[in-house]
């Protein structure tokens, strides 16, 4: 918020109202004045900021802090608990309309003298505009101390009750919100407001001007009735902001689109209503298994369909969302008749089954899953002054686990939605009016609540205000106090709907601790949630003896509306908090030294009635405030996890309004060696991984930035799962629409299994804990389907089903997966070798694959491997023949030995190079393979190309199999054949891709911002490639980290919506063509055949044989201990290059690698690693596995120590004044004048980097480190300690 302070002296300033920040502090430490103290005592700022619900800094252009004030929801008086402060204040004080919900108590003020009149207004309008609900303001000072002018002059004196006994050493003064940011006077609009509300609309869209005319506003406001009224708030005689509303409002269509059983379909409740469906008898359906899965890895797809907007009747003047200044459209239209189903389709594609007929599965996002059923009643009564709601009692939890829609076609000309499961069939009148248009003045838009209680006197009858808006429209404040409704799977309406009840216009919203007669009143309102009789065990524990059997703290509260519980909390005190500290990035969002151990609270159960959503936050300040926490923890759990687990909580209502909390990586402890100097148990304790939410006092009046552009991505490879986690853990944004289509839906989401998850290789990217930590379940919503077409013009992407998915931004990133090879044809009978194929080798099979020909691409299809060999393979006779040349081809041979299949029933035929390099591209890992596997009994043929199944005489199942080589072919026996030959984009999505006319060459082409032709289409990873005006046809996303590029493209992405982000009015210029550059190391990983333990990392590079890579004179050197030999191998090759930089690291062990700790190495230079080059060469290093796991270099391994490095560059950077260079500019200035440093100029760098203090600097923020991580570091020595 921007606005002009005119100091006592000197020039005015353009300065900036903002959030504070714990950087501040020092700055705010510097405006302490003299009457400072004797106001507010001594404080801590850092503690103050962290605490405060609200704490505001005024800053000008440049960035210097002029102002602060933080900002409690209790008074800052010792001897009163903040707890009870409503009834100290309504015995001493006439202010009984003060509540929880409409005061906060300044603690803390400060300003540059020049500037604190100005500043102190600035900041009290800036409160009372930043939280709507906020009336008072109150300022307690110390008997005796006169507030200073610019606060006296604001605050006056509260009146105390008559005979009240107060505190006599305080005094407290309040402030009243007319005073500086009034309610604006609401009435009926006039003719006459049309000079002064068209200003307004043409400054935000000349839309409206452009298709209805000059007068369209008259004419709307003149044609009022008793269906369509139009009212303005006014400011000072003028207006300032438009409404029209409508009782027109189509129900039906809007019942079709969105999930509104919670509030009873907005229908009135009739005794006719059907809420429930009939039973129906037992039907028994055979469960159908795809044959094979050839699909997209990873395919997404979202459960919405898209359609026409909705248009306006007859006879209204309303506007279409594009039109419309706050774009906001009626809910009273209605959309054409569709037409019949089309053709249903059936297609076959390598051996993969996709039927049109099967919908897919759709898997909703924990955070809405209270919105897509019913909850109970408020109340069962009608009587004048309850709360009523038109929330059905019969309808479903509102906290249930979400079920499993089944999405249909969308309404569109070609195609109109099979018949839906049940939907309730409502009776009753409606119960809902609409908001047609709506503007505001921005200077007036956090007042646009304002409007609602006029509106809602407009239509007595009616109890729910709804308003729809176009996706891609940001949401503006009066929606903030809206409740957005779930679209259905598919919804056939382009628009968001948020829906607006008449209790929430009431203010005795209220929380309280529970009581025993609340108990009954709980148990009604949380009748349908799933789990609930944990929460009423919990609830019973409290109201017996207020804490669990062990002892452990109890708090449960209940919300309240006109002394109706509406809602229910229930937490403990968290007793993991240093578990948590440790493998969570608390960090980020608070100072926890800053907090006591006993001001972490758990949340267990949080259920709060639909119509109450926008009350969460201020339900949620209230259980901090009377519990006496400041942070709130939520976890959430993967499906997979023991229900003695998960039991312990109900799934909350409150995710969406929560912050999602990274995880951290852990270092592996040499634990034998350490002995007594290991981290504590309570770090190193293993338990099940969980996602953490996270809640705290900052937190709580800090709205998030919501997006509801539809955001679909197609392919769960880690590139399309490093960019939703990009976007969901942005924490102040929040994104309603993302959604996943994927065959096999998330990864990660199968119980764990060690054999399984061994079959294929890993890049390292996720593993299944970090998978279970990331919980993508919770805020992304999953199609299991595939992709089979996409619809440019009307922007939805087809899936198998025939349910159509509408996008705004669309993501391809399905990534290659292993392909059928179809057979050459060659007859081995004519003795035909490689160069006489008849057919190329390289074609993928487009016919009925047989049915024992297995692709693995996905831990499903290795489950559906196991499942088959062990079921019709493992105690019978045949051979497994294996054909590839990857790493996953090692994995899997190990993986069937480990089944306990014979490896003389194993046969590897390896296809020949086509490149010059091997998977490994290290002759000495190859061969201890190779020899492991011969030493199994595994028959391996190298050089042979796939010429027939079954002598070409086709059949269901291949029995035999014949290859040709350079010399004869070879014929073998097969009961299983495993097919790793080559990988390609899958049939389906190139066919997408094609028909679609994005341009395909090979692979989908994008530029070096991740575009296709399509500016609303990206895409990325291994599906694409780059334009051919790049010159790099070589270089695509396959050569970088799949992580790194889909972070990377989730970047380019928040550019759009992240409005802390600079954005561009036009997209940046590509300079000279050059592809964008990643630094991340290329990973992959596996356990190999003879129980071998492979890891390999190396930079970006293109594919070149490693005997050639040394040759190189700027190769620099390799580092090799340990050997591929003996019993117990143990090879560790590093390679450094000619910066003395790590780059390149091949691990081969019987032993399990400490793969997190050595995945750290990547990049360092050998100087971190204890001299490591010279030690080396000195003959002091005889076993790099030893080496890294000595305890001096455990802190290298610490998820921080980038941090550290990072502020140590900054130190040498810096300059210490400014006419003084940094040392990094003296050491530049030296290599200008030769690139060779010379012994005096290194003896010179030395010497400045001691005198000037960088030194000790260095030294100060190492200690600091180590100090501040030492519940992970306990191992080194601190200073006082030796």
């Amino acid at each position: 918020m921007t606005a002009i302070l005119v100091p006592t002296e000197g020039p005015a300033e353009v300065i900036n109202a903002r959030r504070t920040e714990s950087l501040d502090a020092p700055n705010i430490l510097n405006l302490v004045g003299p009457n400072t103290e004797p106001q507010f005592g001594l404080i801590n700022v850092v503690n103050i900021i962290e605490k405060a619900v609200l704490a505001v800094t005024l800053n000008n252009e440049k960035e210097d802090v002029l102002a602060h004030a933080a900002f409690f929801d209790y008074p800052n008086i010792a001897s009163v608990d903040s707890a009870e402060w409503q009834d100290w204040m309504t015995a001493h004080y006439d202010y009984d309309k003060c509540t929880p919900l409409n005061t906060l108590f300044m603690h803390y003020f400060v300003a540059k003298s020049e500037f604190s009149h100005g500043s102190a207004r600035e900041i009290i309008r800036t409160v009372f505009n930043a939280v709507p609900d906020i009336h008072f303001l109150f300022l307690i000072v110390p008997s005796g101390v006169t507030p200073e002018p610019a606060l006296s002059d604001i605050f006056q004196t509260a009146d105390k009750k008559e005979g009240s006994s107060s505190l006599d050493n305080m005094s407290v003064l309040v402030c009243h919100r007319h005073s500086h940011a009034p309610v604006l006077y609401v009435r009926k609009a006039r003719v006459e407001d049309h000079d002064d509300l068209t200003p307004i609309f043409n400054r935000q869209s000349d839309m409206l001007k452009t298709t209805y005319g000059d007068y369209f506003l008259a004419e709307l406001i003149e044609s009022q009735n008793e269906a369509n009224h139009a009212i303005i708030v006014e400011n000072e005689g003028s207006a300032v902001g438009f409404m029209s509303l409508s009782n027109d409002v189509d129900l039906e269509l809007l019942n079709d689109c969105f999930e509104l059983g919670p509030f009873h379909g907005l229908y009135k409740p009739h005794e006719d209503d059907i809420l429930k469906p009939p039973t129906p008898p037992p039907v028994e359906v055979p469960e159908t298994e795809e044959e094979q899965s050839g699909s997209q890895n990873g395919e997404e797809n979202p459960p919405l369909s898209r359609s026409s907007s909705i248009s306006s009747k007859k006879g209204d003047v309303t506007a279409t969302p594009s039109s419309v200044p706050r774009p906001v459209s009626g809910a009273g239209s209605k959309v054409p008749p569709a037409t019949p189903a089309s053709t249903q389709l059936k297609t076959e594609v390598a051996g993969s089954v996709i039927d049109s007929t099967i919908e897919p599965k759709i898997q909703r996002k924990l955070s809405d899953a209270h919105m897509t059923s019913a909850a109970s009643d408020i109340s069962d009564h009608d009587d004048a002054g309850s709360v009523r709601s038109a929330v059905s009692k019969k309808s479903g939890s509102a906290h249930s686990t979400p079920r499993e829609a089944t999405p249909q076609p969308s309404a569109s000309p070609d195609m109109r939605p099979p018949s839906p499961k049940f939907s309730p069939i409502y009776h009753g009148d409606s119960n809902a009016f609409s908001i047609q248009l709506f503007c505001i003045d921005e200077k007036f838009e956090m007042r646009s609540l304002d409007f609602l209680p006029m509106a809602f006197s407009l239509f007595p009858e009616k109890e729910f205000c709804v308003v729809t808006v176009p996706h891609l429209v940001p949401e503006f404040p009066l929606l903030q106090s809206f409740v957005r409704a779930t679209p259905k799977c598919p919804s056939i309406l382009p628009q968001e709907l948020y829906i607006f009840n008449r209790c929430g216009l009431l203010q005795s919203f209220n929380v309280r601790r529970v009581c025993t007669s609340d108990v009954e009143a709980v148990e009604s309102v949380v009748e349908h949630i799933e789990n609930k009789e944990c929460l009423m065990k919990d609830l019973m524990l409290y109201t017996k003896a207020k804490r669990d059997l062990d002892g452990t703290p109890i708090h449960a509260y209940v919300a309240t509306c006109l002394d109706q519980v509406v809602g229910v909390a229930i937490t403990r005190r968290e007793e993991d908090i240093e578990y948590i500290r440790s493998h969570y990035n608390v960090e980020d969002f608070i100072y926890f030294n800053h907090h006591r151990r006993d001001e972490h609270g758990h949340l267990h159960h949080f259920a709060l009635n639909p119509i109450f959503q926008h009350q969460i936050k201020h339900f949620l300040k209230e259980v901090l405030r009377q519990s006496h926490h400041t942070c709130l923890y939520y976890p959430v759990y993967p499906q997979y996890g023991a229900q003695e687990t998960k039991g312990k909580h109900s799934l909350v209502t409150s995710l969406n309004h929560m912050v999602p909390v990274r995880a951290r990586r852990q270092i592996i402890y040499p634990s034998e060696k350490l002995g007594g100097n290991n981290p504590s148990d309570r770090v190193l304790k293993q338990q099940e991984k969980y996602a953490l939410f996270h809640l705290n006092r900052k937190l709580t009046l800090e709205p998030k930035v919501t997006i509801n552009a539809r955001i679909v991505v197609v392919g769960a490879s880690d590139t399309g799962i490093a960019f939703l986690e990009t976007l969901v853990f942005c924490p102040h944004l929040r994104f309603n629409n993302l959604v996943l289509i994927s065959p096999h839906g998330l990864p990660g989401e199968l119980e764990p299994d060690s054999r399984r998850s061994k079959f294929l290789s890993t890049s390292h990217c996720y593993s299944q804990d970090e998978l279970s930590q990331v919980s993508l379940r919770s805020t992304v919503n999953v199609v299991c389907a595939k992709m089979l077409a996409i619809s440019r013009p009307s922007k939805y992407v087809k899936v198998s089903g025939g349910t159509k998915v509408p996008y705004d931004h669309l993501i391809l990133c399905t990534g290659q997966q292993y392909q059928v090879s179809a057979p050459t044809g060659a007859n081995i009978n004519k003795l035909v070798n490689n160069s006489q194929l008849p057919n190329n080798p390289d074609r993928r099979h487009t016919g009925r694959v047989p049915k024992n020909v297995f692709l693995v691409n996905d831990e499903h299809d290795a489950d559906r491997l196991m499942q088959c060999l062990e079921k019709n393979f493992t105690h019978s006779g045949g051979r497994i023949i294996v054909y590839g040349r990857s790493v996953d081809v090692y994995t899997t041979i190990q993986s069937l030995l480990a089944l306990g299949i014979s490896g003389s029933r194993i046969c590897l035929v390896l296809p020949p190079l086509k490149y010059d390099t091997t998977c490994f591209n290290n002759t000495d890992v190859e061969k201890a393979i190779h020899d492991a596997m011969q030493s199994e009994g595994v028959e391996l043929h190298s050089g042979y190309y796939l010429a027939q199944w079954n002598d070409g005489k086709g059949g269901d199942e291949v029995y035999c199999a014949s290859f040709t080589s350079d010399t004869k072919p070879v014929k073998f026996e097969c009961s299983a054949f495993l097919c790793f030959s080559r990988k390609a984009v899958d049939y389906d999505a190139f066919k997408a891709i094609n028909d679609s006319c994005l341009v395909y060459d090979g692979r989908l082409v994008i530029d070096s911002l991740f575009h296709t032709n399509d500016l609303s289409i990206r895409g990325a990873g291994s599906l694409t490639k780059f334009q051919r005006k790049y010159h790099a046809d070589q270089w695509t996303h396959s050569n970088f980290n799949s992580k790194e590029v889909g972070r990377s493209l989730a970047a380019t992405m928040l550019h759009l919506f992240d409005p802390t982000v600079e954005t561009d009015t036009e997209p940046p210029a590509e300079d000279h063509n050059l592809i964008p550059s990643y630094y991340d190391a290329k990973v992959i990983g596996g356990l190999l055949p003879g129980g071998f333990h492979y890891l390999h990392f190396a930079k970006p590079n293109l594919p070149t044989p490693l005997e050639v890579q040394v040759s190189q004179p700027d190769y620099g050197r390799q580092l090799v201990t340990g050997s591929v030999e003996g019993e117990s191998p143990n090879y560790f090759r590093l390679h450094v290059n000619q910066y003395n930089n790590l780059e390149t690291m091949t691990c081969l062990s019987k032993q399990p690698l400490d793969t997190s700790n050595l995945l750290c190495l990547y990049n360092l230079h050998e100087r971190f690693l204890n001299n490591m080059v010279s030690r080396f060469d000195e003959g002091l290093i005889q076993d790099f596995y030893q080496f890294f796991r000595e305890t001096w270099c455990l802190a290298i391994f610490h998820d921080r120590f980038s941090d550290f490095r990072q502020e140590v560059k900054e130190l040498l950077v810096q300059r210490p004044a400014q006419d003084v260079l940094s040392l990094e500019e003296k050491v530049r200035d030296l290599i200008d004048q030769d690139l060779q440093l010379q012994k005096q100029d290194r003896k010179f760098l030395t010497d400045e980097f001691t005198s000037t203090g960088s030194k000790r600097a260095v030294e100060t923020r190492l200690l600091s480190f180590l100090s501040y991580n030492y519940y992970h570091l306990p191992m080194y020595a601190k200073p006082g300690m030796v």
